[in-house]
């Protein structure tokens, strides 16, 4: 009985090794599609948002282009592709040298060091959650146009020909501003803060991945002192936006909360899979062993549930 079991756990398991696969790779191309057309296309129009004459909110001086701040973009996107590389590639060799499990049997259709298959899973969830926040964040100036502290400065508005010289009118023309258009758009495209949510999102999910990994083993301080380092550096990176003027508290605290939101679901939905399939598989070894199986056939059969939920799982 267990040898057809694991004859047909094998050939279900090879074919959804293939099929999970293909249904990964199509949703993660779908949300770069999506990125895609939100940068670097118009096909989504931010909304353009009025203004009161003279509003003190919106009259701070221009902080100048993002390459001018002191995080700049080349350095916040480095940080942000390149931390949790660093990070999973130092605990893959940390693994490498400490366990002596190398390679495990997938339906028998192909061979992976299961530290190779947690980091491609680790880092292609990452990756699907840095799309997810474009997503998030260029539907926000797609619905809200939130102006920017220092609109006033590049709209450039004619407050004589606006006849708001002496009264706090609201303007809502979409001609009224004689500025750059370049930095009026940039002015447009506040809420929330997308260098906020890039900050806090990995600092959030490799803290949590931190903690979970290393837990006691490191230490009582080890992975609390990382994880807090992680997260206090992207709260100052929001603390700089409103500094430089670029955003307001609001905008910071949204990015904020749609990066560390993102970060927490997909952690958390990662580590509740882990659970799940480690638990239905020793419920389901247990009662085999509990028939008085012999102890080969069921380490084998433990391996193939083991390879079946592991695909079935979105993990």
């Amino acid at each position: 009985i267990i040898l057809l079991a694991g004859a047909q756990t094998s050939q279900f398991s090879r074919s959804h090794c293939w099929t999970m696969l293909y249904f990964q790779v199509v949703i993660l191309a779908a949300t770069a599609m999506l990125v895609y057309y939100f940068e670097f296309t118009d096909t989504f129009s931010t909304a353009e948002q009025g203004f009161i004459c003279r509003d003190p909110t919106l009259s701070r001086p221009d902080p100048g282009p993002e390459q001018s701040s002191s995080v700049q973009p080349v350095i916040l996107y480095s940080v942000v592709g390149g931390l949790p590389v660093v990070l999973v590639g130092a605990g893959f060799l940390l693994y490498m040298c400490k366990d002596s499990e190398k390679a495990v049997v997938m339906g028998n259709c192909c061979y992976v060091n299961p530290m190779v298959r947690r980091t491609f899973r680790f880092l292609g969830v990452y990756v699907f959650g840095l799309f997810t926040i474009d997503i998030f964040v260029n539907a926000g100036y797609m619905v809200t146009g939130s102006l920017a502290p220092y609109f006033l400065s590049v709209c450039w508005p004619n407050y004589s020909a606006l006849d708001c010289q002496n009264t706090a009118r609201f303007i809502s023309q979409s001609d009224a501003c004689i500025g750059n258009p370049d930095d009026i758009m940039r002015a447009r495209k506040t809420f929330p803060s997308k260098e906020a949510a890039l900050s806090l999102y990995p600092a959030v999910y490799l803290a949590m991945y931190v903690m979970s990994c290393v837990g006691s083993s490191g230490g009582r301080l080890a992975g609390p002192l990382l994880s807090l380092s992680l997260v206090s550096v992207a709260v100052l990176t929001g603390i700089n936006r409103v500094a430089e003027n670029r955003n307001h508290w609001r905008d910071v605290m949204a990015g904020q909360a749609v990066g560390a939101a993102i970060a927490i679901f997909l952690v958390s939905y990662y580590s509740s899979s882990v659970a799940v399939v480690a638990g239905l598989t020793d419920q389901i070894s247990s009662y085999i062993f509990r028939l008085n199986q012999p102890a080969e056939s069921l380490t084998s059969f433990k391996s193939l549930l083991q390879t079946l939920f592991y695909r079935l799982a979105f993990m």
